[in-house]
């Protein structure tokens, strides 16, 4: 177990590597600079803002450079917003990112596995047309438009109420938290059902399951300690990535329900090419997301000794 641990780690940390590396070179292929945006900015005090960001320098120095720094974790000076570091913006907004991201992963996980495992045991009956109907609206429709439409569901009931039942906007509170976690985990939830239904429907029908019904176990035995359990293991194995990807992947729905997250900043930093902020927060996303899969790959040897043993 040890060695594939090891073997894990060294996997992540290349693919860190190839992340910031393949960023780098993005950054540095796209028309245009960081200073090109500033206004009536004489070649004096462009040169010396270049000086500054070390943007005069040759381009293998600047790799070096940043390689370099990011090794110490340290991300540079954003070029936009005056003397904030990069590693301030991660430390300041990444937890409300990631607040938003664990909730929407909980309903996700939690709606998936509840139905996915309704579906399978109410194969081709009512219930299972419904949710994989539902399920397809999930994976189709971009959560954009779950999440306009889920503020104008909000603002409606609101105003049938006659007063706030939930914010419709902003950040601060539970209430504010329920609705676009709910949106951004909308995609993963059906994706988990999927899941869950076509590994349900396997396992219900495998030898194992028939003997413990032979030997005349409970149902609700049978359903927790072997169906259930044994169909969960795919379902374990997507949480990883999917935790990385909701949280890192919120950008749209934090633009629209106006959430102080490290979503906004990127944006921001896209449409101003912020280098150094680009930069720190695709390696700082990609660092998370390897590590995430690197988790769930020991967890998976944990849950199932069968991977241990090979």
């Amino acid at each position: 177990m040890w060695q594939y641990t090891l073997k894990r780690i060294f996997q992540g940390i290349i693919t860190i590597w190839f992340i910031a590396t393949a960023t780098f070179v993005a950054m540095h292929s796209v028309p245009g600079d960081p200073l090109s945006s500033e206004r009536a900015t004489t070649p004096a005090i462009r040169a010396n803002l270049e000086e500054r960001y070390g943007l005069n320098k040759p381009i293998l120095e600047q790799y070096v450079l940043y390689i370099g720094s990011f090794l110490k974790g340290d991300f540079g000076i954003s070029f936009t917003q005056r003397n904030r570091q990069v590693n301030d913006i991660i430390r300041e907004h990444f937890p409300v990112s990631a607040t938003l991201g664990i909730l929407a992963v909980t309903f996700a996980a939690l709606g998936g596995v509840l139905f996915g495992a309704l579906t399978a045991l109410y194969r081709n009956r009512l219930p299972d047309t419904i949710i994989m109907f539902l399920v397809i609206l999930g994976i189709s429709v971009p959560s954009f438009v779950f999440a306009a439409l889920g503020q104008l569901l909000l603002v409606n009931i609101n105003n049938l109420l006659g007063f706030s039942l939930l914010p419709v906007a902003g950040w601060g509170t539970v209430g504010h938290m329920l609705i676009p976690a709910l949106v951004l985990g909308m995609s993963t939830m059906a994706y988990v059902t999927r899941l869950m239904r076509s590994s349900m429907l396997e396992i219900i029908h495998s030898d194992y399951i028939r003997t413990a019904k032979a030997k005349g176990l409970p149902a609700a035995r049978i359903f927790t300690r072997h169906e259930l359990r044994n169909a969960i293991l795919p379902v374990v194995t997507v949480l990883g990535p999917a935790i990385a990807t909701i949280t890192t992947g919120g950008f749209v729905v934090e633009l629209v329900f106006a959430i102080p997250g490290l979503g906004r900043f990127f944006v921001q930093a896209v449409q101003q090419l912020d280098y150094t902020v680009i930069m720190g927060t695709t390696v700082f996303y990609g660092a998370f997301l390897v590590t995430m899969v690197i988790l769930v790959d020991l967890l998976y040897g944990w849950i199932d000794p069968r991977v241990r043993v090979q």
